[in-house]
């Protein structure tokens, strides 16, 4: 299998409210790549997934991970472990990448 390239992810992100549009950008068995835009207020709710990696690419706000509110911005990763619950709340417009096993 050829390499997969998305030389700007900005011309992929779908931003929505109240919650996100999903795109995916990968998905290799149980393996998914997916990428995600919240406009201002918008919400995932928490909810339990396998182990995930969340890449926040723009904007800000915060990840719950077990009912803990970690603040996000460019840049920050966050690992979540098999059957936590997790979810986000945007403050600002918010675009983050999501690698995980479905």
């Amino acid at each position: 299998m050829p390499a997969i390239v998305y030389p700007d992810w900005r011309e992929r992100v779908v931003y929505s409210f109240p919650g996100p549009q999903p795109q995916t950008l990968a998905e290799m068995g149980p393996f998914k790549v997916v990428l995600g835009g919240l406009e201002p207020g918008g919400k995932i709710p928490l909810h339990p997934e396998g182990a995930a990696v969340y890449h926040f690419l723009e904007g800000t706000g915060w990840m719950l991970v077990d009912k803990e509110r970690y603040p996000v911005k460019p840049g920050v990763t966050i690992i979540t472990p098999p059957g936590s619950e997790r979810g986000m709340e945007a403050d600002t417009r918010l675009a983050f990448l999501a690698a995980r096993v479905t």
